[in-house]
């Protein structure tokens, strides 16, 4: 881990010195100094003290560099597409997935099928019917629907114009083959 590097860079950007540091943790320049570079291991109440001075959240300091919040810009999504559905991949963490899905006009996922994990769904634009089991729902703009993927499912376009849905898939192992 190189937390040292982590609140030098904290400092530096909130303009605060290693003097003031050292006054608003009291921890000496050489301790600071060593920490930064890396030359010292801090204890947990050491780097909580730190934390609360730069106040940050002391979790944030130990995260790795991969754990760190990650942004996908709009064009750097990924698109791909199942049965004729077009599905922009917007991000995904450990065995979260989120992605937006366009149904064209009577589309559909295809055959009801399952898969291990809970999606979240939200109708952003059109008219969907949801099935699951004998739970049967009409579904339109602004309406969310939720189950355990574990039992198979169904959604299709029943509208006479395409229906936009954010989908959020949640797994505890990598699902490579949903959407």
């Amino acid at each position: 881990m190189d937390i040292g590097a982590k609140i030098r860079a904290i400092r530096n950007r909130k303009n605060i010195t290693i003097s003031q540091m050292c006054e608003g943790t009291g921890l000496s320049k050489g301790f600071i100094s060593n920490v930064e570079n890396n030359n010292t291991s801090p204890s947990i109440n050491t780097l909580s003290t730190i934390a609360t001075f730069l106040d940050v959240p002391l979790p944030y300091l130990l995260l790795e560099k991969k754990q760190h919040m990650r942004v996908v810009r709009k064009e750097e999504r990924t698109n791909s597409s199942f049965n004729h559905l077009k599905i922009e991949h917007l991000a995904s963490k450990g065995g979260l997935r989120t992605m937006i899905v366009e149904f064209p006009p009577g589309t559909s996922i295809g055959e009801p099928h399952s898969h291990e994990g809970e999606e979240c769904h939200l109708v952003l634009e059109g008219k969907i019917l949801a099935e699951q089991g004998e739970d049967s729902f009409i579904v339109e703009e602004g309406d969310s629907f939720s189950w355990n993927a574990s039992v198979p499912h169904y959604v299709k376009n029943i509208g006479d114009s395409k229906a936009v849905v954010f989908i959020s898939i949640y797994s505890e192992t990598e699902l490579i083959d949903v959407l």
